[in-house]
């Protein structure tokens, strides 16, 4: 299929073949009639691409501090590589469209096969042929309603949860500034309930356009016919109530709405305009100033938009979805009329050259559309079917000739994948990257054309199926490793798959039941640390231990931000969960033993733990995972003490060895190197030499059980005794 996407670094637009989105549980494939090209969200970010690094700097000082941030956690050559690794990738652009129901996911019983639905986010609903949309971001469209029309949808939602914001009575008067897309829409939905509403804007075709929709009066910010007209309607009063829409860099809208709202008045900020707030001008009239989140409340909450977790209406009335069914309400009763904002219609095909032609003002717009091609002989995909799971026979490590390239699969490509594994691979000789998997179209194209892979697709059983494939990397979300890592092996590829292994006890025993089924047992957890040379060179420079050892572990792994994936742990697991095994895994390769114990408290109200692990000679390590230390502290620090001796790891930057004579690993300190070079190259040669994996089964299966068994000791409050360990 085809998509419009833009690449941050370059500036490039282009319509890409990308593969088809998977359809899965929880939402619906859509085939796209018509999108909408969002006029302001839109071009300014098609504009800040074409800037220098230092004016995208300049205009995103979040993504400069959060950079700053990840320089001081992970250090500068890890930090530059992910950052130019991210900009240098296609980014989809989108967020408003209409189109029919191709193919229904499982839970989906709102909506069928040919139905016609209008779409909204900006992972969902992209300029696209074919779009994954989950049930809380699409709303059946009304019979009779244009799909043109309906395409308004996702701004009509967005416009309409900003005038609830500003909480309009029937006979107020209202300022909108800025009459774009946005600001034309407000004007309307204003007049429909019953307020009499004044624009502003510099461009007198979008005054007129405004009044003719519904405004009492537009005017020119600099004209004094716009002050004329607020204190004709308001007696000299003051407007009750100013949206601002206007987007740019001057601060003459918050200037102007102090100027003309009345006395505790509300302010409502819809667009992305300057905001220095006049202290005088808001303080004297008391001012109320508001902030309207996109189309609603849902609007970033993972577990409404993507889990379909709906808010009680009696508790939350307008959601982003109801929003977008009521505003395709309004617009199918002719309360409002969207058809006079559509200033161009471009075939699809034409998008690169629309959005130019946009950007250098050679199409002056209010609503631009975009038209996609209609197959009426095209063949429904059919409802989606659990794809049966191809069951290997038993298998035995084959050793293959050095010649022969080792063939890999990748089951996911985000940003650890891209940054820390597939750059090592894809300059690896021996190596052949075959097929990268994922569930968004882009995320694939984009490996594949950063990476080298011969094929991108969204059809997991495709590559389990093919006897080519050697090897299956599952660098996906925690929630579905094990599930991957159980089809991969059934189907007779060796598995890396990252940490962790399982979320629960009963997925660790199914892969387990997958090891015994099918007689595979090729499989490598993403424990890297073991690999690092700084502490591969310091434990052998600490030397064979004799006796018990106690060893502590600090993890200052710090806060998360607002909308990580890592913070839902209804579905994700707990932080230690997801990344616990790493510490459990590096403890016990240091002290050359599983785990026999693990007794675990935590502080309350945070994710902080104490993890305290028992090993059968006695030694014992203590793991400190805390998420409320400083930034600057480093991440992880170390120290191993036995027989007179003390290994002390600072960060994988320096290590040292104190007893008899002193070593240190370096005067100067060295870049970051947590192993996953060294790590890869064992797993590619296990699998290219029939050799034995890298880790022994009996340790992977070990460290993920002791790290399910803090979960257990939490709960308990008493030690957790490990069965079955060595």
């Amino acid at each position: 299929m085809k998509q419009v996407v833009q690449n941050y670094k370059s500036g490039e637009l282009a319509v890409l073949d990308v593969p088809v989105p998977g359809c899965k549980p929880g939402g619906v494939l859509v085939r796209t009639s018509y999108s909408l090209i969002s006029t302001g969200t839109e071009l300014m970010k098609v504009s800040e691409a074409g800037m220098s690094m230092l004016g995208k700097a300049r205009s995103r000082p979040d993504q400069v501090a959060k950079v700053m941030q990840s320089v001081a956690t992970n250090g500068l050559p890890a930090t530059y590589q992910k950052v130019m690794g991210k900009l240098d990738s296609y980014t989809p652009l989108g967020y408003s469209l209409c189109g029919v129901v191709e193919q229904v996911g499982p839970g989906i019983d709102d909506v069928k096969v040919g139905d016609v639905v209008a779409c909204a986010g900006n992972e969902h609903a992209l300029h696209a042929e074919l779009n994954w949309v989950p049930k809380n971001l699409y709303a059946r469209v009304p019979e009779g309603l244009a799909p043109r029309h309906a395409a308004f949808g996702t701004v009509g939602a967005i416009a309409m949860q900003g005038v609830r914001r500003g909480e309009p009575q029937l006979g107020e008067v209202a300022l909108v500034i800025g009459l774009g897309l946005i600001g034309q829409l407000v004007v309307q939905l204003l007049a429909a309930a019953g307020v009499r509403v004044v624009g502003v804007d510099p461009d007198p075709a979008r005054c007129e356009l405004a009044e003719r929709l519904g405004a009492a009066a537009c005017g020119d910010p600099d004209s004094s016919a716009v002050e004329a007209a607020v204190a004709e309607l308001t007696d000299g009063h003051g407007v009750d109530q100013v949206y601002l829409a206007a987007g740019g860099g001057s601060n003459q809208p918050v200037e102007l709405a102090a100027r003309l709202c009345r006395d505790r008045g509300r302010v409502v900020d819809i667009g992305k305009c300057r905001l220095d707030l006049p202290w005088n001008a808001y303080y004297e009239k008391e001012l109320d100033v508001r902030f309207s989140r996109s189309y609603g409340p849902g609007r970033y909450d993972p577990e409404y938009e993507l889990e379909g977790r709906d808010y009680p209406i009696g508790y939350v009335r307008w959601t982003e979805r109801r929003n977008l069914a009521c505003f395709l309400d309004l617009v199918s009763r002719g309360s409002v009329d969207v058809e006079p904002l559509v200033s161009h219609v471009a075939d699809f095909d034409d998008a690169v050259d629309t959005y130019t032609r946009l950007k250098d003002g050679e199409l002056k717009a209010v609503a631009v559309l975009f038209r996609y091609p209609e197959d009426e002989d095209r063949a429904r995909a059919p409802e989606v079917t659990v794809p049966a799971v191809r069951r290997g026979g038993a298998t035995s490590a084959t050793t293959r000739s050095a010649r022969t390239p080792v063939r890999l699969a990748f089951v996911g490509a985000g940003n650890y994948a891209t940054s820390m594994l597939l750059p090592h691979l894809a300059r690896r000789e021996g190596v052949e990257l075959s097929t990268v998997v994922t569930t968004t179209a882009l995320s694939a194209a984009n490996a594949q054309r950063k990476f080298g892979f011969a094929e991108a697709t969204t059809d997991l059983d495709a590559v389990l199926g093919d006897p080519s494939v050697d090897a299956v990397f599952v660098v996906t979300r925690h929630s579905s490793h094990a599930e991957l890592t159980r089809k991969a092996l059934l189907a007779g590829k060796a598995v890396f798959v990252e940490k962790p292994l399982a979320l629960t006890e009963d997925e660790l025993a199914g892969v387990l039941a997958a090891v015994e089924e099918s007689g595979n047992d090729r499989l490598q957890v993403g424990f890297n640390r073991r690999f690092a040379p700084i502490l591969q060179e310091a434990k052998a420079q600490f030397g064979v231990r004799t006796g018990p050892a106690q060893l502590r572990y600090l993890v200052n792994a710090g806060q998360l931000q607002h909308g990580s994936w890592y913070l839902r742990q209804g579905t994700e697991g707990s932080r230690f969960a997801g990344e616990g095994g790493h510490f459990i895994d590096t403890a016990s390769w240091l002290l050359g033993a599983d785990p026999v114990s693990v007794y675990a408290v935590a502080s309350a109200g945070n994710d902080d733990l104490q993890v305290v692990l028992g090993y059968p000679d006695g030694s014992t390590a203590t793991v400190g995972y805390v998420t409320t230390g400083p930034s600057s502290f480093p991440k992880e620090t170390l120290d191993l003490v036995a027989d007179g001796k003390v290994l002390r790891l600072d960060d994988f930057v320096r290590a040292s060895v104190y007893g008899s004579r002193r070593w240190v690993s370096s005067r100067l300190p060295q870049a970051r190197n947590k192993g996953q070079n060294a790590e890869l190259a064992a797993f590619v040669k296990a699998v290219r030499t029939g050799g034995p994996m890298p880790v022994p089964l009996e340790s992977l299966v070990a460290t993920t059980s002791a790290t399910l068994a803090v979960r257990a000791s939490l709960a308990s409050g008493t030690p957790v005794a490990l069965a079955g360990a060595r």
